[in-house]
C-alpha cells in the first residue's frame, strides 16, 4: 500500500513551528557573535608567538575542533555542572558549548586570514616607521577581513546547522520542536521533511551570499 503525506497536521503546528524557529535563529546569531569575539581574541593572542600564551589557545583550538560537538554539549550540560560543583540550566551549558566550538574555527579563521598577508606587506609597513597597532590597523587587517568573511560566513552557516544538536538536551529549537510534533502526529516523515524544509529556506540564501563574497575576494 503506496504511503501518503498528510502535511495539514503539520500546518496545524505553525505556532509551535515559529517559536523554534525563533529559538534556533537566537542560538545561531548569539554563538556566532560569542565565537567571533573568541576567534578575534584567540587569533591576536597567537599572533604574539610567545609559547606561554600560545599553547593553551592551540589545546583550546585542537581539542573543539577534533572532538565531536554532540559529545561537548553533552559534556558541558551533564559534566560542567558537576565540575563547577553549581548548576546550570540547560540553555546557558549548551549555549557555551556551541559558543566554544564556534569560537575555536574563528579563531583558525582569524589566523589564517592575517597569515596569509604577504610579508612584503608586513616589512613595508615597518619599513614606514609604522608601530605595530597602526600596521594592523590601517594595512594588515583591512585586507585580512576581505579573506576572512566568506570563510567565516560558511562557518556561521555551518554553525546553524549544528544548534540541531541542541534537541539532546531538550532546548525547544527546530529539531526538538520536529519531535514533539512527531510524538503528537505520529507522522515523521512529514515532520523531518517540514524541518528540512525550513534549513533550507533559511540557509540557501546564506549560501548564496557566500558564493558571491568568495568571487568578490577572488576578483
Amino acid at each position: 500500500m503506496p504511503y501518503k503525506w498528510d502535511f495539514s497536521l503539520v500546518v496545524n503546528y505553525a505556532h509551535f513551528w515559529v517559536k523554534g524557529l525563533a529559538v534556533t535563529l537566537a542560538y545561531s546569531a548569539g554563538t556566532v557573535l560569542g565565537g567571533l569575539i573568541i576567534g578575534v581574541i584567540c587569533g591576536m593572542l597567537l599572533l604574539y608567538r610567545r609559547r606561554w600564551v600560545t599553547l593553551p589557545i592551540h589545546f583550546y583550538v585542537e581539542l573543539f575542533r577534533c572532538t565531536p560537538l554532540l559529545v561537548q554539549i553533552v559534556w558541558f550540560y551533564f559534566a560542567l555542572p558537576i565540575v563547577l560543583q553549581v548548576e546550570l540550566p540547560a540553555w546557558f551549558a549548551a549555549g557555551i558549548g556551541l559558543t566554544l566550538y564556534m569560537g575555536a574555527f574563528s579563531t583558525e579563521i582569524f589566523r589564517g586570514g592575517i597569515i596569509s598577508i604577504d610579508k612584503g606587506q608586513w616589512q613595508a609597513s615597518r619599513a614606514l616607521g609604522m608601530t605595530g597597532g597602526e600596521m594592523m590597523r590601517h594595512i594588515i587587517l583591512p585586507q585580512a577581513i576581505k579573506r576572512m568573511v566568506p570563510p567565516f560566513v560558511n562557518q556561521s552557516i555551518i554553525q546553524l546547522k549544528n544548534t540541531s544538536l541542541l534537541y539532546v538536551v531538550a532546548i525547544p529549537d527546530l529539531m526538538y520542536t520536529g519531535s514533539i510534533i512527531v510524538s503528537d502526529t505520529f507522522r515523521p516523515l512529514e515532520v523531518y521533511t517540514s524541518v528540512a524544509i525550513a534549513y533550507f529556506v533559511v540557509l540557501y540564501p546564506l549560501t548564496l551570499w557566500a558564493a558571491r563574497l568568495e568571487a568578490r575576494v577572488d576578483q
